[in-house]
């Protein structure tokens, strides 16, 4: 039996119990597996690593020697999530990014928290994402975020908290989408039966939250997504999502702004756009109105967002929001704005602009993972336990030169996920990151997320850019109609 050794070495497993029994949505999965050789469950892998190859599912490494293009590892033992428990992500995440959201329209505007000094002042105006282009901006309908990607991870006491947030351009849903498709083709049997809620509506409800940004005048509003091209890290995603929306994938070269709006260059001569689901950070949409180097943006388009004539999804200046400093204050922001408890907590966090924080940082840097307030991608992190004295030291000094730019917190354990490590399962850390729409509509929360996993052995680290993969994560429905899907192949 593929199970009859694995050990969960007092580690919270999503699919495995302590006393080696399945939890209640694994059983069918679980019961599965057992049934099948190990030949038959690698050959099941391999076929699904051909899959990825032939449908070119890649992301980008930067400076990585041996190559850019990179297949993403996708392992066939999917994360599960029981219905009960996503109730309370999804209500979590809700409330979330609505006080986000209302912080963002607040820093750009009035700037209350920081005025009844619920935001240390100092520490939103040395925050570097904070762009000044746009205070007293009003974008549509008063929707800073339209898409969110939250990561999720369970610690050693079984809580559910709140990473980090990525509200500038985040990545990872085409991974899902096509992860979802493979998986269903590897068991469909166990898939059917196990009653998992849907994810391929995804691109449709991305489309109908991104053509409501459009003027109410526009009565068949042209969408495009504009990314900064081939070269571009998530560029296969940026591609899919605009195939699987209708919409045409431009770069900044296909745009030009006239008499105020903004136009695509097509062989029929220009055509108005109306809606941009930018793929750009900020700093290079517009060289006019952030980075006058940026090769990527379209001159003026800044100025045509500002005056209504073009809709931009995220809207500029959202990226203040994934200050790693700022996330420190999202509780506050919860109970400020809301006037709320917090649903899905933070990891307890050092800021270590704070004197007695900073203190009690530099005295524990061997148990903390210290992070710099603007790096993503596993970059610019310190994990204590697992560093060099040597490490510490040098990061010793990074903080006390900039203690603006650093937190810390806790070294978490992470839940794991069996994973099939050769000719055997073995546990592997995860997090995960479900994606938010905020619409004209409200607040959808896509069921489920990109679940990724760090390969190596002890690992915590799970970005793709240092060395992760993926898994398919299944949200348990609590009723046949809530499963229900339409079986239409992407």
């Amino acid at each position: 039996m593929a199970f009859e050794n694995y050990n969960t070495e007092k580690i919270p497993d999503e699919l495995i119990q302590e006393n080696g029994s399945p939890r209640m949505g694994a059983k069918l999965l679980i019961d599965q597996l057992n049934s099948m050789s190990m030949d038959e469950i690698r050959n099941r892998q391999q076929a699904m690593d051909r899959s990825l190859l032939h449908m070119g599912i890649t992301f980008t490494v930067y400076g990585d020697d041996s190559g850019t293009e990179k297949i993403f590892p996708f392992d066939l033992v999917p994360r599960i999530v029981e219905a009960f428990e996503w109730s309370h992500i999804e209500a979590g995440l809700k409330q979330r990014i609505k006080a986000l959201n209302e912080f963002i329209n607040d820093i750009y505007h009035k700037q209350e928290i920081v005025g009844d000094e619920v935001l240390p002042r100092d520490l939103l105006e040395k925050a570097k994402s904070f762009r000044h282009q746009c205070v007293g901006l009003n974008p549509p309908g008063g929707i800073w975020c339209h898409v969110t990607g939250t990561d999720l991870v369970r610690h050693s006491d079984g809580a559910i908290y709140v990473l980090e947030d990525n509200l500038r351009c985040p990545s990872g849903v085409s991974y899902v989408l096509q992860n979802r498709m493979i998986m269903k083709r590897t068991f469909p049997q166990v898939f059917a039966a196990s009653n998992v809620r849907p994810v391929i509506d995804y691109p449709s409800r991305l489309y109908s939250t991104l053509s409501q940004l459009a003027p109410e005048h526009v009565k068949d509003p042209v969408v495009v997504v504009l990314t900064p091209g081939i070269y571009n890290s998530a560029y296969y995603e940026h591609s899919f999502l605009a195939q699987q929306m209708g919409v045409e994938l431009v770069e900044g070269r296909d745009l030009v702004v006239q008499d105020g709006s903004v136009f695509m260059r097509t062989t029929d001569g220009f055509r108005r756009v109306d809606v941009i689901y930018r793929r750009i950070d900020d700093d290079f949409i517009d060289p006019q109105a952030f980075r006058a180097d940026s090769m990527l943006g379209v001159p003026g388009l800044f100025d045509a967002y500002k005056n209504g004539r073009v809709a931009l999804a995220n809207a500029p200046g959202t990226g203040v929001a994934d200050d790693k400093v700022i996330y420190a204050f999202v509780p506050d922001m919860i109970r400020y704005y809301l006037g709320e408890e917090p649903i899905l907590p933070n990891v307890p966090t050092y800021v270590c602009a704070r004197d007695v924080d900073q203190k009690y940082v530099l005295s524990n840097l061997d148990k903390l993972v210290v992070k710099a307030a603007n790096e993503a991608g596993g970059y610019g992190m310190l994990i204590g336990p697992h560093s060099t004295a040597e490490q510490q030291a040098e990061f010793a000094e990074k903080i006390k030169e900039d203690p603006r730019n650093y937190i810390a917190q806790p070294t978490l354990m992470l839940s794991r996920v069996p994973t099939l490590i050769e000719d055997h399962f073995e546990g592997r850390h995860v997090d995960l990151r479900p994606y938010v729409l905020y619409g004209k509509e409200g607040v959808w929360v896509l069921p489920g997320g990109l679940t990724r996993v760090a390969l190596r052995k002890g690992s915590l680290v799970v970005n793709s850019s240092q060395g992760g993969g993926s898994k398919d994560t299944w949200v348990m429905a609590r009723n046949a109609a809530e499963a229900a899907e339409n079986e239409t192949t992407m």
